[in-house]
């Protein structure tokens, strides 16, 4: 698969080298042969022939002092030393033949480690005969010791039988055997050469003399069978000759003598002429078998060289015609595909991706013109071309077919977001008269369920407006305080009592950048509040900074990955273009571009409590230090901010959270309608501020006087914020207090409030405790749903 991938250029370069390679090849086979043939005919000159005159010296040696060891004599002891020096000039030549360089390159590794061991044999000799001079070797040690001394010279042999042509090379290891059985005989002949100069024949000479007979004769029997017809019939024709016959009566004769006997069954001279006869007829019978051999091999050369000529000469001939022809069409095809390629890189590089923009943006391009088809000729490269040609003709429709698609389906969007933003403010709208004018605690428990419910939906519609590529209508013109920014974001968010709020600071936020603001917080606390365990806070803060305002929501979740926050900021830093494919994390789109319209930076990080903490950067230009809120106008006309907040706070101490379960509530602020804040019973799903209570019967209470007129006054600037504080019954919920965000001179001064320690008092035992079992029921079945889904979002991040 790598290869597929290399140039072209490389490709013929790799191709051509495999031919050279494969010349090579075929040229080392058939060179190798010459070569073979070259180094057997050196071993056989520098090692065979030098080698083969000292091995018979060594075999005369080893009979003579046999029989020096029995026959203490001046004739044996002239004739010892006599071979002895014949040894010696044998063993000088061979040394001198075997040091040559050329035997060492001409033998492999075994060979050569057996030519070293032979020499070091043959370097043992002076010991040897010293030990026989001084009488300390027997027979049987002298012979065991000139045996060690010719083994290695038949083990080198062995190595000299490399031929390539197997019939030769069978042909010569059979020699070799023929010629390792006459070792045998030599032997046996020194044994009983010994044994008749000592003028007696043991049992255990006997036995050894057996087993010698045996062993020779099998030997020479096995490696006959080997040979060629001419050759193994010259060997039946020895071994049915008066020598062999001669030989094989006179072991017989031995085999069969009685160890008891006092005389001998024949004397040394006859046993002496008849193996000298006999082993010379054999060394003839192997001597011509082998120069047959030599004469078989002059083919075999003939051939290797005619091969040699014909892979060497033509074949490199051939080799240097493909290199030329190969070179020259390569450098022709890659001169045209150059030229191929250039104008496609042009065309894809340059030319199309600009029309393709320009497309995208509802252009109308002449294709012909600004894209013109590609022209190499009819041949192969021309219609790679050509097929360029139609696949850019198909890549320009199919461009202009999706952006035409994304358009649409960006209107379609657009066209839904407003018909829904619309029926949603017309629902808000309707829901708030509908609050204004019911009393029922219950019923308005409800209605603000919807309403908070119809804020979500019109969050929904402003995401749609965002993936549409547009901006949403809901705007500003003056300036917010942060604190009501963040409020109203909350207002946006379903689970929004487990949200902490800690000093905001006395900063106001620019009336353009509001609404996507309120936006772009209520989608990052939902986030942060949906990946959390239910019976943890989520903590919201902000600051002024050197650059501006941040503002941190931190949860107590699990966490995300190091690679998943990576990705994540990322995709909010440099946001891509909105796929109908991507719909896994739309509201990450949707953050990353309100945070580009008003280069807002937002990024996400990990908590020190194992959550996620998102850092949002307003920039300075967003954020200015006028606290004073006032009331905004929107383009939907004059709109409160927040609509309907899950809570209203007053300034708290400073580095003290608020938590939109028990906050106070502002008073008099003309931006929103104070609203009281729910209790969220255990168990059940968190829902937007409830009812506030109903006033009390005129029966309990009495009737209140009526108002004195309020006396007539100029013009006044706004009474400054009141505060109250969010009161609660003794079951835990908050009380509504009437009147509370009306006009002083509208106020009626009547004590509606309801006395807890009467409503205490009047509260039975039964009713307590059905309302701590209540409690505490509620609390249980809490704790277990927390337990279960923390359970299952661990399960979730483990898989």
């Amino acid at each position: 698969m790598r290869f597929r991938k290399t140039r072209l250029r490389t490709k013929i370069t790799a191709m051509l080298l495999s031919l050279a390679a494969l010349w090579v090849f075929a040229a080392w086979v058939t060179l190798r042969e010459g070569v073979n043939l070259l180094w057997v005919s050196q071993l056989d000159a520098s090692v065979s022939a030098p080698s083969d005159p000292l091995l018979f010296a060594l075999q005369r040696e080893r009979r003579l002092s046999m029989v020096r060891l029995s026959e203490k004599t001046v004739q044996t002891r002239k004739t010892l030393e006599s071979q002895r020096k014949e040894t010696d000039g044998l063993q000088a030549a061979f040394r001198e033949e075997a040091d040559a360089t050329v035997v060492h390159w001409a033998l492999d590794d075994p060979g050569d480690e057996r030519l070293t061991e032979m020499i070091a044999r043959l370097q043992s000799l002076k010991e040897i005969r010293q030990n026989i001079d001084a009488g300390r070797f027997t027979q049987a040690q002298a012979s065991s010791a000139y045996d060690e001394v010719i083994d290695p010279i038949y083990d080198l042999y062995g190595s000299l039988a490399t031929l390539d042509d197997k019939e030769l090379a069978k042909d010569v290891r059979s020699l070799l055997t023929l010629s390792r059985a006459r070792e045998l005989l030599t032997r046996e002949d020194a044994l009983l050469a010994g044994a008749l100069a000592e003028g007696r024949l043991t049992s255990a000479t006997l036995a050894e003399f057996a087993q010698a007979v045996g062993s020779w004769r099998i030997t020479a029997e096995q490696a006959a069978g080997d040979l060629p017809d001419f050759d193994k019939a010259a060997y039946d024709r020895l071994a049915k000759g008066q020598a062999s016959i001669r030989l094989q009566n006179l072991e017989k004769q031995v085999m069969e003598y009685d160890p008891s006997s006092l005389s001998l069954p024949f004397t040394a001279d006859v046993w002496k002429s008849t193996t000298e006869r006999f082993l010379a007829d054999f060394n003839t019978m192997v001597l011509d078998a082998g120069d047959r051999v030599v004469e078989r091999t002059v083919p075999v050369a003939v051939n290797v060289i005619i091969r040699l000529v014909l892979a060497g000469g033509l074949g490199l001939l051939a080799v240097i015609a493909s290199i030329v022809l190969s070179i020259t069409t390569a450098r022709a095809l890659l001169a045209q595909l150059q030229k191929l390629r250039d104008a496609a890189h042009e065309l894809s590089d340059d030319r199309l991706p600009g029309i393709v923009e320009r497309i995208g943006h509802g252009e109308e391009v002449d294709v012909a013109k600004e894209a013109p088809a590609l022209d190499f000729g009819d041949d192969e490269i021309g219609q790679v071309g050509q097929a360029f040609n139609t696949v850019q003709r198909t890549a320009i429709s199919v461009a202009a077919e999706q952006a035409e698609l994304r358009r649409s389906i960006r209107d379609i969007l657009l066209s839904l977001a407003r018909r829904t933003q619309g029926l949603v403010h017309r629902q808000l709208t309707v829901l708030d008269v509908m609050e204004r004018r019911e009393t029922d605690p219950e019923e308005l428990k409800e209605l603000f369920r919807l309403d908070h419910l119809a804020i979500r939906m019109r969050r929904n519609a402003e995401n749609l407006i965002v993936l549409s590529g547009s901006s949403p209508a809901r705007t500003w013109r003056r300036s917010v305080p942060m604190v009501d920014v963040v409020r109203g974001a909350l207002a946006e968010v379903e689970d929004y009592t487990r949200v902490s709020l800690m000093p905001m600071g006395e900063v106001v936020l620019v009336g353009r950048a509001v609404g996507d603001v309120i936006h772009l917080l209520a989608e990052l606390i939902e986030n942060a509040v949906s990946f959390s365990p239910p019976y943890t806070n989520v903590q919201v803060s902000g600051q002024l900074v050197a650059n501006g305002y941040v503002i941190e929501i931190e949860d107590r979740g699990l966490g995300m990955k190091t690679e998943d926050l990576d990705s994540a900021n990322e995709r909010i830093a440099d946001p891509p273009e909105f796929r109908i494919t991507g719909t896994a994390r739309l509201g990450l789109y949707v953050v990353s571009q309100l945070a580009k319209r008003h280069e807002i930076q937002v990024v996400l990080k990990s908590s020190p409590y194992g959550g996620t903490t998102v850092v949002v950067l307003l920039p300075q230009e967003l954020v200015q230090l006028d606290p004073t809120p006032e009331t905004h106008d929107s383009g939907e006309g004059r709109e409160r901010l927040p609509r309907r907040q899950p809570a209203v706070a007053t300034a708290t101490r400073p580095g003290t959270a608020e938590n939109v379960r028990t906050l106070p509530t502002r008073a008099a602020a003309p931006v929103s309608q104070p609203v009281s804040q729910p209790v969220s019973q255990p168990g059940s799903q968190p829902v937007p501020p409830p009812a506030p209570r109903p006033r009390p019967e005129p029966a309990r209470r009495p009737r209140p006087e009526p108002a004195p007129a309020p006396e007539p006054q100029a013009e006044t600037p706004a009474e400054p914020e009141q505060k109250s504080v969010t009161e609660f019954t003794p079951g835990g919920l908050p009380l509504r207090v009437p009147q509370a965000n009306l006009a002083p001179a509208l106020r009626d001064d009547t004590p509606t409030q309801p006395d807890f320690e009467e409503n205490d008092d009047e509260r039975s035992p039964e009713e307590i405790r059905a309302m701590m079992g209540s409690l505490q029921s509620g609390t249980r079945r809490g704790r277990s749903q927390a337990a279960k889904m923390l359970e299952e979002q661990q399960g979730g991040d483990d898989a």
